[in-house]
């Protein structure tokens, strides 16, 4: 628990501000500890009524990630990062899927803000769940893990870039008085 003065905030606006989806990786994978701490920092995600419905699927071996690269036009940043985790909504643990999706949203964000704030470089591949029956078929999920998304993790090989946002006066509906 914090007591005291409560800090600015500006260290994880900071964190947010400067993260960046990383799709290069060197080939060296994560120590087993890193890859702890990304996974821990999901795991801490809120959740509606704290049923915590993630479930992750740790891929390390080049064969099996090459497989499932061959289920998104993103396949590339698959195949080239050395570990995937697949992040998987358990459906016997779901009470409301609006709320559910949003837990698992959340804790796919915590995972990449994690990695970032270590030196890792991550990147959230949703477009795999437009063929996640496929993609869930060759990883052989449990019928109760619906796949939700693919993080690709490593040692970043590219530079950072500059990232760029609307105004937030261009994203606020009506009048704020």
């Amino acid at each position: 628990m914090v007591t005291g003065n409560k800090r600015d905030g500006d260290g994880i606006l900071n964190i947010i501000r400067e993260r960046r989806s990383i799709r290069m990786y060197k080939k060296s994978i994560p120590r087993e500890k890193e890859i702890n701490k990304v996974l821990e920092a999901g795991r801490w995600a809120p959740s509606g009524l704290n049923n915590q419905p993630w479930r992750f699927l740790l891929m390390k071996d080049k064969a099996k990630k090459d497989g499932l690269a061959t289920f998104t036009k993103y396949g590339d940043i698959i195949k080239g990062a050395p570990v995937v985790i697949v992040v998987c909504m358990d459906r016997t643990e779901t009470y409301n899927r609006d709320k559910d999706l949003m837990a698992v949203g959340a804790c796919i964000q915590n995972m990449l803000l994690q990695a970032d704030a270590m030196g890792l470089g991550a990147c959230w591949l949703g477009e795999i769940t437009n063929k996640k029956l496929d993609a869930s078929r060759y990883l052989n999920l449990h019928q109760d893990f619906e796949l939700m998304s693919v993080i690709a993790l490593g040692y970043p090989k590219e530079g950072v870039t500059e990232g760029c946002r609307k105004p937030l006066k261009s994203l606020m509906i009506g009048a704020s008085d």
